[in-house]
């Protein structure tokens, strides 16, 4: 008889204080000593983390009515441009937004000191963040323009709405070029001066259930230090699974989440402006979700350490700009935190773009919050589309349509 339990049964051990809750880190270490059926047996719940830019996110947020009323058609918030074309008093702000009088990338690289992550930040951080609305007259909304200074507080709505996030395995960017470039993986020296990759590894919530058999619509998660949910998968969902260069190695790819919480539960230290050179502005997220031991199979997936989990190494100076699909091989976890690579008989330094520290803080916190009663999980009314699914990436015709 192998182990099964159902949800139900994992959140009365939860209520009872009884569940057996370990982090995907030690649950690794556990099932190298004991086995997979053993600790199946006895772990009710696997906590992930991870923290990192996530330019896919932003916040909708209702600022009230003025008086008299106005239709606010463009909105700044510290001088970052929201998008305000959902309703009179409702808008997005964008975590890579960028001020107007930006300079951009016109004395490169550019600097780009502030934008709508930054924004976000400030408003969690409880700073009044200067708002100028304007809008076309109407009968209803006769107001043009208003101009004054908001907190979070101030807010009727603020609520964290990201459509791609916690993607669940990411290249490791170099650069064979001869000139330093500017990336979103960071500045890449060249001729494989450096190496940068973005995802915590055996922490990672995605690729702890890489075929999405507990996470789906619904999924309560730890998001930005509060409470959030999964609302669906991400955009640019295109999961796959390969097999590893060695066996039980496995190279997983690009699923992603869709996640949404309230901005008022959160906090600055989980949801971080970021500045990019050369690139631009993002928002570093953090992301806990809990990965429900129903049987032995969720939990050796669960388990995969960072020696089993591979990602795969691209050129940012010319295959990936030009979206050629040329892999330089792939790389383990575990090689990428040993401080080094190699890469075509050359020894490459590696750096994180994730902060694998903080994805530890999380996967703790979530555990404690688990097994102090305080989060019950929560069955997805919906899964999300696995590895077989056949979902497959869509791109531009850049030749145009065919007659």
């Amino acid at each position: 008889m192998g182990v099964h339990k159902t949800y139900s049964e994992i959140n009365e051990r939860i209520r009872e204080g009884k569940a057996v809750v370990v982090t995907a880190e030690e649950v690794a270490a556990m099932v190298k000593e004991k086995g997979t059926s053993e600790v199946a047996r006895d772990v009710d719940v696997v906590t992930t983390g991870t923290f990192g830019p996530m330019c896919s996110s932003g916040i909708y947020f209702n600022f009230g009515h003025s008086a008299p009323r106005i239709r606010a058609t463009k909105i700044w918030l510290n001088g970052v441009p929201a998008y305000g074309g959902l309703a009179a008093v409702d808008a997005y702000l964008g975590a890579t937004a960028l001020p107007d009088d930006d300079p951009l990338n016109s004395s490169y690289p550019g600097e780009f000191k502030y934008g709508g992550g930054h924004v976000i930040q400030d408003l969690l951080a409880g700073k009044a963040v200067k708002f100028r609305a304007t809008g076309y007259p109407t009968d209803c909304y006769p107001r043009r323009e208003i101009e004054t200074y908001i907190t979070l507080d101030d807010l009727n709505e603020a609520v964290l709405f990201n459509p791609r996030n916690a993607y669940q395995n990411y290249n490791v960017a170099v650069n064979l070029s001869s000139k330093t470039i500017y990336t979103y993986m960071g500045i890449l020296k060249p001729h494989l001066g450096n190496a940068h990759y973005s995802t915590s590894g055996q922490l990672s919530p995605l690729l702890k259930d890489p075929h999405f058999r507990t996470i789906g619509i619904g999924t309560r998660i730890f998001l930005g230090g509060g409470i959030g949910y999964v609302a669906w998968h991400g955009t640019q969902h295109f999961p796959s699974l390969q097999d590893g260069p060695e066996e039980h190695t496995y190279l997983p790819a690009g699923g992603t989440l869709t996640l949404i919480g309230d901005l008022k539960q959160m906090s600055a230290d989980w949801i971080v402006g970021a500045s990019i050179s050369g690139y631009g502005v993002s928002l570093f997220v953090g992301v806990g979700i809990p990965i429900p031991v129903l049987n032995e199979d969720i939990l050796y997936w669960a388990s995969l350490s960072d020696e089993q989990l591979y990602a795969p190494i691209m050129d940012y100076g010319d295959a990936y700009p030009n979206r050629v699909s040329e892999s330089l091989g792939m790389v383990s976890y575990a090689e990428l935190k040993s401080g080094s690579i190699t890469i075509r008989g050359k020894k490459v330094p590696t750096a994180s773009m994730s902060s694998y520290a903080k994805a530890r803080i999380i996967a703790e916190k979530l555990k404690e919050w688990i097994a102090a009663g305080k989060f019950l999980l929560t069955e997805p009314v919906a899964l999300l589309p696995g590895p077989d699914a056949g979902i497959k990436a869509k791109c531009l015709n850049i030749n145009g349509p065919k007659e």
